[in-house]
């Protein structure tokens, strides 16, 4: 019994962190969408070259993020089953 017990709440922390990582991620990626905005609202012409390459670095780091949050879920999801 108490063995059930040690790999329910062992599985429940698993589910708590995973699922934290993914708030984690998905508030980063809130955070880089809002950056984004911002610098094309208030680009100019001067600023093209340095605003695309931080542009570019946000939408990879957004990717890499989403592929990551992906994953999590699907590892919830197969660990449900």
């Amino acid at each position: 019994m108490s063995e059930n017990k040690d790999e329910l709440i062992k599985a429940q922390n698993e589910v708590i962190g995973i699922l934290f990582e993914v708030v984690k991620r998905l508030q980063t990626n809130i955070d880089l969408q809002d950056e984004g905005v911002r610098i094309i609202i208030k680009s100019n012409e001067d600023d093209i070259e340095k605003n695309k390459k931080r542009l570019d670095e946000i939408t990879n780091k957004r990717n890499e993020n989403s592929e990551v949050i992906s994953r999590l879920l699907k590892k919830l999801d197969s660990e449900e089953g």
